[in-house]
């Protein structure tokens, strides 16, 4: 988490940073879900974001006592941040391919229905993004940790 963290503050895409740390860009989705880097990688991210390299090897457990409510509120900035981008990548690539299929096969009644229900689809997106309606949130994932725990977080 704290490497997704440091590149959100940079303004970093995921391949922007792999490319600046010489590794792969799904070396650094795994990163940020949670997998341990290699001592190597976190040498190179250290040296690509200039802080300690015993910041980047800190266990997430160490970095959540020190500031679980920041932690929290930080959890919710990037869990919108994240349905926002979703909802924009859906929207986008519908409009594109509404574009590209309309013109090519205008005249088969099949697109508008098949447009028509992802239309449906993005309009539920949009409304998860904008928290207009809450599906899954994250008070629901917390209650689903714990009862898997048997214990309160």
């Amino acid at each position: 988490m704290i490497v997704r963290k440091l590149r959100l503050k940079k303004g970093w895409s995921q391949s922007q940073l792999a490319e600046m740390a010489g590794v792969t860009t799904r070396t650094i989705q795994r990163i940020e879900q949670g997998h341990n880097p290699s001592m190597e990688t976190c040498k190179a991210l250290a040296s690509v974001f200039e802080v300690d390299l015993s910041l980047l090897l800190q266990p997430e457990e160490v970095t959540m006592q020190n500031d679980t409510e920041l932690k929290m509120d930080e959890q919710k900035a990037l869990l919108y941040a994240k349905r926002m981008k979703e909802f924009y990548e859906y929207l986008i690539t519908y409009v594109v391919m509404a574009a590209v299929f309309i013109t090519v096969a205008y005249d088969e009644p099949v697109i508008y229905v098949i447009f028509g229900g992802l239309g449906v689809g993005l309009i539920v997106q949009g409304l998860i993004a904008f928290e207009v309606v809450s599906f899954m949130s994250p008070n629901w994932e917390r209650k689903l940790a714990e009862r898997k725990l048997g214990r309160k977080l």
